[in-house]
């Protein structure tokens, strides 16, 4: 399926990849940034740190983003986003960040995940079908990995997201 709406947001295309962060990633966050390639997109996230340490952290993420041409994208404050996301866990909540101008949705979570263990997880089918109805470029979350990404492009996703997939394993 083709996305029916341009997958730009002003004068930039809008990200196929995203790394969201996440406290668990501990210094692995580092090399995970190193290793996206330019105009992909970050969602810091990182609810639990105090209001300082959490300034703290987004600037030097945004530095970093500065200099790799990443989009920075601070799940706190969307609205003041280069790129205003939306989520989708279910059509009614896509079409709500749709009307709310979101750009892009993050449909989740489509495979089991981490994150969020023992939740139920949509499937690629019902995250395809989420993801059609609203209407918006949909970006797959949820136990994501570059190999089911493939299937899901072909469902009309037009990118991905992930923290474990996308961070180093520690040794």
């Amino acid at each position: 399926m083709a996305v029916r709406h341009p997958v730009r947001s002003s004068d930039r295309p809008l990200p196929a990849l995203w790394l969201m962060t996440d406290a668990r990633m501990g210094t692995g966050l580092w090399p995970a940034l190193a290793r996206l390639p330019r105009g992909s997109g970050i969602v810091l996230r990182h609810h639990d740190l105090p209001a300082l340490a959490r300034a703290d952290l987004k600037a030097r993420i945004a530095r970093v983003a500065r200099r790799r041409g990443l989009v920075l994208v601070d799940e706190a404050t969307p609205r003041d986003a280069p790129v205003r996301i939306g989520r989708a866990h279910s059509v009614r909540e896509g079409i709500a960040a749709r009307r709310a101008g979101a750009a892009l949705v993050f449909v989740s979570p489509v495979y089991p995940t981490r994150t969020h263990p023992g939740a139920p997880s949509l499937g690629p089918l019902r995250a395809a079908m989420i993801a059609r109805a609203v209407g918006l470029p949909a970006i797959a979350l949820g136990g994501m990995t570059r190999a089911r990404f493939r299937r899901l492009r072909a469902m009309g996703f037009l990118g991905w997201a992930a923290i474990d997939a996308l961070t180093p394993k520690r040794r």
